[in-house]
């Protein structure tokens, strides 16, 4: 399956489940890790998990296994890792805390100077 189809899925999981927030980052001319990273936020530790767990199931059933989920347990910041797309899922505080949005906007404004020139 290709990345973008992938990145639709688990777009389209986190929007039926009422994800706040979602924004997506291509990536792929910044880190070899991923092809895309999508970020979104939920409401409690209990709607984060309901969130992850939906991408997860929405994968499965488009015949693709993540290759690891983390941070269930807390449900602070759970991270599915499907290869090609990274998922972030976070509660308000944890999202605002460490920023990724501004980490990533950051990286691509410094690629685009740079290629300017």
């Amino acid at each position: 399956m290709q990345a973008d189809e992938l990145k639709t899925i688990a777009r389209q999981a986190l929007e039926d489940r009422k994800g706040l927030n979602i924004v997506e980052f291509d990536v792929r001319d910044m880190t070899s890790v991923t092809d895309f990273m999508v970020i979104a936020s939920g409401t409690s530790d209990r709607h984060v998990k309901s969130l992850a767990d939906a991408v997860v199931v929405a994968c499965k059933q488009a015949g693709v296994q993540p290759l690891g989920v983390e941070g269930e347990r807390e449900g602070e910041w759970v991270l599915v890792d499907l290869g090609d797309v990274v998922v972030h899922v976070m509660q308000p505080r944890t999202r605002e805390f460490y920023a990724l949005e501004k980490l990533w906007s950051v990286t691509e404004q410094s690629r685009e100077k740079s290629e300017r020139g």
